[in-house]
């Protein structure tokens, strides 16, 4: 038989039994999806700057293709915001991968600004002294060779510098956009992989302290690793339990409204355990980013190691998207669930909040110090979550925004404290700073009154809101615990601001370097940030109360 009649049989026998249907082309709305792409392709740009424009122009090449992608995301995100995506026209889109609704918009929002000023952090090269001539910044001059080795001291010769940094800070932007958009698992997981893998990059690419900073990236990449094998672990389980990755179909099946059951299924669709050790396993990898108790192991040791404007970037921008991806998480696809994972986010909150602030007493180093304060801060958040109500998740994401410019403008303020080694970070080299350099004293001391939650800053406006709605959503002991653990953690930051003002200044101790126009930059806007959110937060507490609604 020819081979032009069995062709003809076999379509013959296809159509004949079961016309075969056309294959759809996917239906992707690039104008909702603008931001991403914006980031997406200005670190893919990066790359190629890296590939070709020649060593010395690398680093203004990075930096003005860096801002302009993220202030032309964030007026997408303004945009988008504005035509009633957040609210109106909020719906699903990339074909069920992605949701466009309030808390989507408002998070990526946030995530942007916290990654422009992170960026000027970044950017910063006034605050070593010049070495062979060349201006030097955070980071180590050649990534990839062994530190103190011979290439390392001809790098440093030669004036390199780590210009990567600025493509992996974008490439971590846009995962943290997707992921607390993401209305599928896949999407979800991806997402996170995408963030976490340059933000494991950035922590080991400290100048001083090499060796500290690469011990510090690989606790994080192995724990980080750890908890992304949770996860994936628990989207399997969630998958073979509601047949679906997509959150709506999940959902569905967790309170039985779904009508059209796939036969194949049916048997594993009652099956509970699935449900719950799936979903423990993806909560438990989300609270791994957040820095939850006890998922928070690697918090002080990445904090510590890292280079400080990373350190800076990370604890903001990482909060941010991880409980962005936490509360959709809980408030879409196991509302059903309410009543099996409250107990344990009481559990987990409480012994966050307590332990962030009792074992902050103890740090001696100031990076440790705000890690540990970062974890307390991670258990009052989770108080808004436990809430359940709208008003909950628009205080989650007020206190977002008020405590990502707070965390990086501390940080900030702490690459300018130096000495003979670098960056002097023990608590005992801070005493008299106030005498010495009041301007700068007196800005950390804004930053630490804003996390201690004291009225007419931020930190007290978002407090306020998240116990709240906490207490309206009948977490009253909660609220308890939280008002005793920021009263725990109020004496370690006085304590510091005591030490500033009220010491004497020892003979060796640090300097304040005068930073360039970008680091006063940040340190400006988040001490504006957090002045205005703290007097007059209610346009504020508005927008999040707008964008407080997800899509389903």
């Amino acid at each position: 038989m020819s081979a032009t009649a069995v062709h003809s049989l076999w379509t013959t026998a296809a159509t004949a039994a079961d016309p075969i249907s056309k294959i759809d082309a996917p239906k992707i709305e690039y104008g909702q999806l603008s931001p991403t792409l914006i980031i997406l392709g200005a670190a893919l740009i990066g790359v190629l700057v890296e590939a070709f424009v020649p060593r010395k122009s690398r680093y203004y090449a990075q930096v003005f293709v860096s801002v302009v992608a993220l202030c032309a995301a964030f007026a997408a995100v303004v945009a988008l915001a504005a035509d009633g995506y957040g609210t109106t026209k909020a719906h699903i889109a990339a074909m069920g991968a992605i949701a466009v609704d309030g808390p989507a918009l408002f998070l990526q929002g946030v995530i942007l600004l916290s990654g422009l000023v992170g960026l000027f952090t970044f950017a910063e090269r006034r605050l070593d002294p010049e070495a062979h001539g060349n201006r030097v910044d955070s980071f180590a001059a050649q990534g990839a060779s062994v530190p103190g080795s011979d290439s390392e001291k001809a790098a440093i010769k030669a004036g390199f510098t780590t210009t990567e940094v600025f493509p992996l800070l974008l490439f971590a932007v846009a995962g943290m956009l997707v992921f607390p958009s993401a209305n599928d698992l896949l999407t979800l997981f991806v997402a996170l992989e995408v963030f976490s893998l340059p933000l494991y990059l950035l922590c080991a690419l400290a100048r001083r302290k090499r060796l500290l900073s690469q011990e510090a990236a690989v606790k994080y990449f192995l724990l980080g690793a750890f908890a992304s094998a949770f996860t994936l672990f628990g989207i399997a389980l969630l998958y073979g339990y509601a047949g679906s990755m997509s959150y709506s179909t999940i959902s569905q099946v967790v309170d039985g409204s779904i009508t059209n059951i796939n036969p194949a299924l049916a048997d594993t669709m009652g099956n509970d355990a699935l449900l719950l050790i799936g979903g423990a396993m993806i909560v438990m990898g989300l609270l791994f980013k957040v820095g939850a108790v006890p998922f928070h192991m690697w918090t002080p040791d990445v904090y510590q190691g890292a280079p400080t404007p990373v350190t800076g970037f990370m604890a903001a921008a990482t909060k941010v998207a991880a409980f962005g991806a936490l509360l959709r998480l809980l408030y879409v696809v196991l509302p059903g669930l309410r009543w099996d994972w409250r107990p344990v986010m009481w559990g987990v909150a409480i012994i966050t909040m307590l332990g962030g602030a009792i074992v902050a007493i103890t740090q001696t180093d100031i990076k440790r110090l705000l890690a540990y304060s970062s974890i307390a801060h991670a258990g009052f958040i989770l108080a808004g979550v436990i809430a359940t109500t709208r008003d909950g998740v628009s205080s989650v994401l007020f206190y977002l925004g008020a405590y990502s410019f707070v965390t990086i403008g501390a940080f900030a303020v702490v690459t300018l404290v130096r000495d003979a080694g670098g960056e002097a970070t023990h608590l005992s080299k801070w005493a008299g700073l106030g005498r010495r350099s009041p301007l700068v004293a007196a800005v950390f001391a804004v930053f630490l009154l804003s996390f201690a939650g004291i009225p007419l800053t931020a930190g007290f406006a978002g407090k306020f809101a998240v116990f709240k709605a906490a207490a309206a959503g009948g977490a009253a002991p909660l609220v308890v615990v939280g008002v005793l653990s920021s009263a725990i953690a109020a004496f370690f930051y006085i304590r510091v601001i005591v030490l500033m003002f009220f010491s004497e200044p020892r003979p060796d101790g640090p300097t304040v370097a005068v930073p360039s126009p970008l680091t006063m930059a940040t340190i400006g806007v988040a001490v504006a940030a957090t002045l205005v959110l703290g007097v007059a937060p209610q346009y504020f507490l508005d927008l999040a109360n707008q964008a407080g609604v997800f899509v389903r």
